[in-house]
């Protein structure tokens, strides 16, 4: 059994196979995903799990070079776009259309879904490399 980290095997498995500037994708309850994009649902009730709890889940494990995330999510909760911020210092970032956002996520190696009910609570992650 794992001593610490993730312990979700699908998430801990993708994360490990991660290169560099591989994309995953952290989302709330309601984005559409593609059906041939893998899944990680995380859900269990509203709310439950959080973006954040996931959030920061993966970057204990995960190094990001770029962020991605809806222009829309700015102006709905610019606290939360602070956060996430704040969440990856050093990090590029994209702001782009959430229309936009959606066709990205078509190249994601996977989605893990979350239990957010905040609209526009989704972002991208581009792998980096720790060298």
């Amino acid at each position: 059994m794992k001593k610490q980290g993730i312990l979700n095997s699908e998430l801990s498995a993708l994360i490990s196979r991660l290169g560099h500037t591989d994309r995953i994708v952290i989302c709330d309850a309601g984005l559409p995903i593609p059906d041939f994009v893998p899944r990680i649902d995380l859900a269990v009730v509203p709310g439950l799990p959080s973006f954040f709890d996931v959030l920061e889940a993966v970057l204990l494990e995960m190094q990001v070079e770029r962020v991605i995330y809806a222009e829309e999510w700015q102006r709905v909760n610019p606290q939360a776009v602070q956060r996430l911020e704040a969440e990856l210092p050093g990090a590029e970032r994209d702001i782009v259309s959430h229309e936009t956002f959606k066709q990205l996520t078509r190249e994601a190696r996977a989605v893990i879904r979350t239990g957010e009910c905040t609209p526009y609570a989704n972002v991208i992650l581009q792998a980096g490399v720790i060298f």
